[in-house]
């Protein structure tokens, strides 16, 4: 089963189109609590209702040596039918990026990853090459800083749309997807127009203030599928104390089926 096989399989049996990212920060958790022991009380409250997990690499690789087996130990508590979406927003040359696809997709065993395409198509095509893994690309990204150079007009369209265009152009294999932030909900539409039937993964509800109502509008494909909307903080840190992984699934139940009123609308 291929990458968006799997996610589509999973959006299905939980009824969602929700991701959660697992971003363990230290000075949000609960007090006393460990990284693999808080990752693992949140998958366990909360993978009946997701489509996907998106542990972000940052946030362990500042752990140091141990981060990897934190990582590693975090992934396996997630279960087989749930996909993994690895953040790590790769792109170098070709060598290097051999490098990082084999550490994500055979080392970590993630199902995707989230890949940067300034370095042209042969810094991605090792990723591409795995073909049962997703590959989603950097396309107009959540942060304010994104229109520096995403919004850039070329001659052709602005940046973004480039990407969008030569994303549907390397597409071979049918692996690969977009990454586009809630909070440029017009750009969302545009992208979804250049690239009708891949996935979009949409980050920047929740603590982003990204617009949850149109990023699922325009984020769905023509058959409401294939958005993965992510929210991190919104729901790992619903709480500090005790009950945060109950507070966790509350806060996942909440955004899942606000989703769903959305989807009834497209």
């Amino acid at each position: 089963m291929n990458f968006v096989e799997k996610l589509l399989k999973a959006a299905r049996t939980n009824k969602s189109l929700l991701c959660i990212g697992l971003d363990p920060d230290p000075q949000l958790m609960p007090a006393g609590v460990g990284i693999v022991e808080f990752n693992r009380a949140i998958i366990e409250a909360t993978s009946d209702l997701v489509c996907a997990y998106k542990p972000n690499l940052a946030f362990y690789e500042t752990l140091g040596a141990e981060g990897f087996d934190v990582l590693k130990d975090t992934i396996a508590c997630i279960p087989e039918s749930i996909p993994t979406i690895g953040d790590a927003k790769r792109g170098d040359i070709g060598n290097t990026a051999r490098m990082y696809a084999k550490s994500l997709f055979e080392m970590f065993g993630f199902d995707a990853a989230t890949v940067n395409p300034l370095m042209g198509f042969d810094s991605l095509e090792p990723f591409i090459e795995y073909r049962d893994r997703g590959v989603l690309i950097l396309c107009r990204t959540s942060n304010p800083g994104s229109a520096d150079l995403q919004d850039q007009l070329l001659s052709s369209g602005s940046m973004y749309e480039l990407i969008a265009e030569l994303a549907r152009q390397w597409n071979k294999y049918g692996n690969i997807g977009l990454v586009v932030g809630a909070t440029y909900p017009e750009e969302i539409s545009r992208v979804r127009a250049i690239c009708p039937d891949m996935p979009l993964l949409i980050p920047g509800v929740g603590a982003q203030s990204g617009d949850l109502a149109s990023a699922v509008r325009y984020g769905v494909d023509a058959k409401g599928q294939k958005a993965i909307i992510s929210s991190s903080r919104q729901v790992i840190y619903a709480s500090k104390g005790k009950d945060f992984a109950e507070a966790a699934r509350e806060a996942a139940l909440k955004l899942r089926d606000e989703i769903n009123r959305y989807l009834e609308d497209v």
